[in-house]
């Protein structure tokens, strides 16, 4: 049954006063985090774990321990090991989890918790988190900048052999596990279909490897032997799959079930892999990006060109931010492929005024989000500085109206927004997501954005402190 909360342990209090107290920042934070409405929301989400959670059972570790412990992962960067561990270790931590004495949760226990939480959910964690910014007066949503940036999947670069290479693996993984089930129930079986072919592949991607940096035909010509007898090991396994399957599928065990479930997953994905990989490799074809896999793993992996120096194709995201005065992030949005920049402020522009109810008196962003309607639509809301500088040929008019104070002034304001986002990638994990799946990418960068407004938020409350000290 789920439970809110511990009841408060006055022991455990009157023993933490003989260890100190927690850091002025991390005590703001501590504050920030008692909003009920913020209890609410977990609440709700992790009362549909199972469809009695709310009612029947044995007592759940509380919502209050979880959305805390979680908090603080995602604060320090830790992985759920290191957070266990961490506030099994710490009383000082073990207060501001609301644990007290009790049991911490063990790693399998947080991370389903965790995973119950959805995308939609965190996005209004962190819309309340901007109106108690605002009500404490650290911003007034008067101006706000927005640029996007691509946070990466946690996959290896998708060169073709590689990719092959991991299908090969994960068939002859997954016939390791079919194959005990199998013989139990058919010991005449042919055991060459549980053959393991991923040491021949490997082999031959490496040859690919050691051959890529060869420019003569004589290299080239080898290189492409080479794909031919790799592709034939992976039509090979998947052969064998095939077969597993088909076994599986006469069986009413419940491990052949999950079995299948894998086979349902990864099977596409690898003869998409093959397909692809023939296309580009024997057949000289351009495929398009569209119809592209990068990672039979992450397969919502988007390939973004952005045009930047020394970086020319990213593997991720692409996630679009919106800040405020103040430094809150007040909106993001997760993007599918890689539209263009001048589709996002119409979008930033209505999440605005839903968050504070009125529209910003200025709005700033690069050159990629101009465009004439963009800038007439902006205006049309009574926004009074739209420093939206423009691309490419721009007439005398334009120029001058560039060059005036407030635009220019606007623009250095905007120059932050870059700033921000570096202090994303280096504190809160926008360099990398480590969650699996579409969801779990969802997931990490509304954990990121949370986590950065609250470090903001309890960093402007301890300098008013010691400003009114």
């Amino acid at each position: 049954m789920l439970q809110k909360k511990y009841h408060i342990d006055r022991e455990f209090k009157i023993i933490l006063l003989l260890f100190g107290e927690m850091d002025e920042q991390m005590t703001q934070i501590d504050h920030l985090l008692c909003d009920d409405n913020l209890l609410e929301l977990m609440e709700a989400d992790l009362s549909k774990r199972y469809p009695l959670s709310s009612k029947t059972g044995r007592k759940s570790t509380p919502v209050e321990v979880i959305f805390r412990m979680l908090t603080l992962k995602h604060l320090r960067g830790l992985s759920y090991e290191k957070t266990i561990k961490n506030v099994k270790e710490s009383l000082i931590l073990r207060q501001f989890c609301r644990i007290y004495f009790h049991p911490l949760p063990n790693k399998s226990t947080l991370i389903r918790w965790a995973n119950t939480l959805s995308e939609k959910t965190l996005a209004q964690i962190n819309q309340r988190l901007t109106q108690i910014a605002t009500q404490l007066q650290i911003t007034q949503g008067r101006k706000i900048r927005t640029d996007g940036t691509v946070v990466a999947t946690n996959i290896h670069f998708p060169s073709d052999n590689n990719l092959l290479c991991d299908g090969v693996k994960v068939i002859s993984r997954i016939l390791s596990q079919a194959k005990p089930i199998i013989l139990a129930n058919s010991p005449t079986v042919n055991l060459g279909i549980f053959r393991n072919r991923y040491r021949t592949a490997r082999r031959i991607s490496r040859q690919i490897d050691s051959l890529s940096k060869t420019r003569n035909e004589s290299g080239k010509h080898k290189r492409k032997q080479a794909y031919i007898k790799l592709i034939e090991v992976t039509k090979a396994a998947i052969k064998q799959a095939q077969k597993v399957k088909t076994l599986l599928e006469r069986l009413e065990h419940l491990k052949s079930q999950k079995i299948l479930q894998k086979w349902e997953t990864f099977l596409p994905r690898i003869e998409q892999v093959v397909e692809q990989t023939s296309r580009r490799i024997l057949n000289q074809e351009k495929v398009s990006v569209a119809s592209k896999i990068v990672s039979i793993f992450e397969v919502h992996t988007d390939i973004i060109c952005r045009g930047k120096p020394n970086l020319d194709v990213e593997f991720g995201r692409k996630v679009w931010l919106d800040e405020v005065d103040g430094g809150i992030v007040s909106n993001y949005r997760v993007l599918k492929g890689n539209p263009h920049d001048t589709q996002q402020l119409v979008s930033s522009l209505d999440q605005h005024i839903k968050n504070f109810g009125y529209p910003p008196k200025l709005v700033s962003s690069d050159r990629g989000v101009y465009s004439q309607s963009n800038e007439n639509y902006a205006q049309t809301l009574g926004i009074k500085q739209v420093i939206l500088p423009k691309g490419g040929y721009r007439s005398k008019e334009r120029i001058q109206h560039e060059r005036k104070r407030n635009f220019r002034k606007g623009r250095h304001w905007h120059n932050g927004v870059e700033g921000r986002i570096s202090f994303l990638k280096r504190c809160f994990g926008f360099q990398r997501c480590l969650y699996r799946g579409d969801i779990g990418f969802k997931r990490w960068v509304g954990w990121g954005i949370i986590a950065h407004n609250l470090t903001i938020i309890g960093r402007v409350l301890v300098s008013q402190a010691r400003n009114v000290n």
